[in-house]
């Protein structure tokens, strides 16, 4: 009997790693329930955390959604049973995958995306749809999404809290080693400037110096493309190569999070942090903004290279615990949680190891 075989398309590149964190962490969390399950990505060649991946890996010369063939001849050749694509991936590709008689789950991050998902020819090929956020967040249904569904009576639609790796507790505190628990964790995004957003991750490495200038710990996550070094950010450590389970660990240990209004925010709300945002990409600011109306984070007004805002807003919430608590209690009421448990199961159901009834 051969092993279940599950192939993971997100989108990759240069710049940005949400969808491959949500990618490694269902890759890990599969293997870890189910240790006989192949797995294999498709990753862009200059995507920086392909080359050291610890899951199988075909490079490609751009993000999948550009590379069409090569998807193809890689459906053709593993023969996946659950194909997961992530906000990347054409017609061709989710067709090639119905032909291997595979289940297709397509994750959609973005507006643009979600439309593309609930084209009609795109939903007869789907089984799944996961939609990344809750519905407050992304949206609800509206009502052709919703008369769609009626109409082809697929695929499942699943809005998705955050994917949380386990935590890593003993990579955590190797991290973190002589230095001690953050009181604030910087967490700016896989390093690289999106062309439609003015904010940057070396504005925020200028406001975590701030912030430590004040005498706070301040640990910074430098994500892949990440070009600023330890010697310009005194008073702040630092630390690359951080895996999902790492910062999940590091998350829990801190008093505040300062995120861009990724993935990485609803992991620290799904922990109950509080949280300090400001978007790094073109969609996150509206992202940042339901949070906000929400109670759950603090978005204060962000101008790259002249305000310091952002950091103002964590010194406040550092020094004043009863400010700190009660957003906290409102992160918490707010009721993020952890999706990954629940994916799992579904793609167990998907490979025939979970039946449907368990679910």
């Amino acid at each position: 009997m051969t092993s279940p075989r599950v192939l993971f398309v997100p989108v990759s590149g240069p710049s940005g790693m949400g969808e491959f964190a949500r990618a490694r962490s269902l890759a890990d969390a599969l293997q870890a329930r189910w240790p006989n399950i192949e797995t294999h990505f498709l990753l862009h060649h200059r995507a920086p955390y392909a080359k050291e991946f610890h899951h199988p890996v075909t490079m490609i010369p751009a993000s999948p959604t550009l590379c069409t063939d090569e998807v193809v001849r890689t459906i053709e050749q593993f023969g996946p049973d659950v194909v997961v694509f992530d906000n990347a991936g054409r017609t061709g590709a989710l067709r090639a995958a119905v032909r291997v008689c595979a289940r297709v789950v397509y994750v959609s991050s973005r507006g643009r995306q979600r439309y593309k998902a609930f084209r009609l020819h795109w939903m007869g090929l789907l089984d799944d749809h996961w939609i990344s956020y809750p519905a407050p967040i992304a949206g609800g249904l509206g009502f052709f999404e919703r008369l769609k569904l009626r109409l082809l009576g697929r695929p499942q639609v699943r809005f998705l809290d955050a994917v949380l790796a386990p935590a890593d507790e003993h990579a955590a505190d190797e991290l973190l080693r002589q230095f001690g628990s953050p009181d604030l964790l910087v967490v700016p995004g896989g390093g690289s400037q999106f062309h439609d957003a003015s904010i940057t991750p070396n504005d925020f490495a200028r406001w975590s110096k701030v912030v430590a200038a004040q005498g706070f710990r301040v640990v910074f996550i430098a994500g892949p493309a990440f070009s600023g070094d330890a010697e310009g950010m005194p008073g702040v450590r630092l630390i690359r190569g951080v895996s999902g389970g790492a910062l999940h660990a590091l998350l829990t240990r801190t008093q505040v999070v300062f995120v861009n209004g990724g993935d990485t925010l609803l992991q620290a709300l799904a922990l109950g942090k509080a949280c300090v945002a400001a978007p790094i990409a073109g969609d996150q600011a509206a992202r940042i903004a339901r949070c906000a109306a929400l109670g759950a984070v603090t978005a204060p007004r962000a101008v790259a290279s002249t305000g310091i805002e952002p950091a103002e807003a964590c010194l406040e919430l550092l020094r004043d615990e009863v400010l700190r608590r009660a957003l906290e209690k409102r992160v918490r009421e707010a009721g993020f949680e952890d999706a990954l448990p629940a994916l799992v199961e579904r793609l167990g159901v998907h490979l025939g190891l979970v039946s449907i009834s368990s679910r």
